[in-house]
């Protein structure tokens, strides 16, 4: 199983990218299934949150918070801290929103540029589109064929153009 743990804050869309990113490898079709949830304290804007996707190749029932991720995607940098490396699975990768260069498996995305260039408020669908470059599970066509199913029509333009910049951009 791979297991994704999304770390970000209220309102910048962690659980949606962890949606996204199962819509994504389940639409590949026989053998993909794929779950994903969020966890949360008090439900406010701009209060850490943690999502979840984890992806298989028969059904997920396992809805227990990933212990060892093989990618932590961290929308904000300043939920990063060092503890975050010990909760990987070996090989494991970290992809974090920022302009900082961590080495040691840990792929920074200016995430917040990008984002302003195609005219988002969040950088999830541009962490996603990150994602995407370095998984072997889910590649960049399948994150934009689930943004065309899964997103309001209105947003989808400028999150595909996220993830494609992203998935060009490091």
């Amino acid at each position: 199983m791979t297991e994704i743990l999304w770390l970000g804050r209220g309102g910048q869309g962690a659980f949606t990218s962890a949606k996204l990113a199962g819509a994504a490898f389940a639409s590949k079709g026989d053998g993909c299934f794929a779950l994903a949830f969020p966890s949360f304290g008090p439900e406010r804007r701009g209060a850490p949150v943690k999502a979840f996707t984890k992806l298989d190749s028969k059904p997920v029932l396992d809805r227990s918070e990933t212990e060892k991720a093989d990618y932590t995607v961290i929308l904000d940098e300043t939920l990063f801290n060092e503890n975050i490396k010990n909760a990987l699975k070996a090989g494991g990768r970290i992809i974090i929103n920022s302009e900082k260069d961590y080495g040691d498996n840990i792929i920074s995305v200016n995430a917040v540029k990008i984002a302003r260039e195609c005219s988002l408020p969040v950088v999830n669908t541009v962490m996603l589109g990150a994602l995407g470059k370095i998984s072997e599970k889910i590649s960049r066509s399948d994150i934009i064929f689930a943004i065309q199913n899964y997103m309001p029509e209105r947003l989808r333009e400028k999150n595909i153009k996220a993830v494609i910049a992203a998935s060009e951009g490091f």
